[in-house]
């Protein structure tokens, strides 16, 4: 079985991780504790996708804390899955909001881009003039 199990360094780089972030995985509970092999840390094949399922829920804007409760909520799968998708209900509400900020600030950008005003105090845009974006 020692044989079939991998090494940190193999384990990040199939995942793509660092090896520092295998380990905090481990300290703060969101990995469960590597085998020891002679010392050193050894993990099944299988944790790869677990690393990549994690870096998934982090683009996703998962915090750690929340992919944990996810990865901890049930010792059946059918558990995590409906645990995963409560995060993502959860979340859809704020993925929602940073989308409207970020495409406001798009938007603001764009018409600050195609500002035509001989100075900055002369540009709506800075004064908070809401017509200037409506422009």
């Amino acid at each position: 079985m020692p044989d079939e199990l991998l090494t940190i360094g193999e384990l990040a780089r199939r995942a793509g991780r660092r090896t520092s972030s295998i380990r905090y995985y481990e300290q703060i509970g969101l990995l469960p504790e590597a085998v020891r092999v002679g010392g050193k840390r050894r993990y099944p094949p299988g944790m790869t996708g677990t690393l990549t399922a994690i870096a998934a829920a982090q683009r996703a804007g998962l915090s750690l804390d929340e992919i944990k409760v996810v990865f901890r909520a049930a010792s059946d799968e059918h558990g995590r899955v409906e645990e995963f998708r409560r995060a993502a209900v959860a979340k859809l509400p704020e993925a929602t909001a940073a989308i409207e900020r970020a495409t406001a600030a798009r938007d603001w950008l764009e018409h600050a881009a195609a500002c035509e005003c001989p100075t900055l105090e002369d540009c709506p845009l800075l004064q908070g003039d809401h017509e200037a974006r409506e422009r």
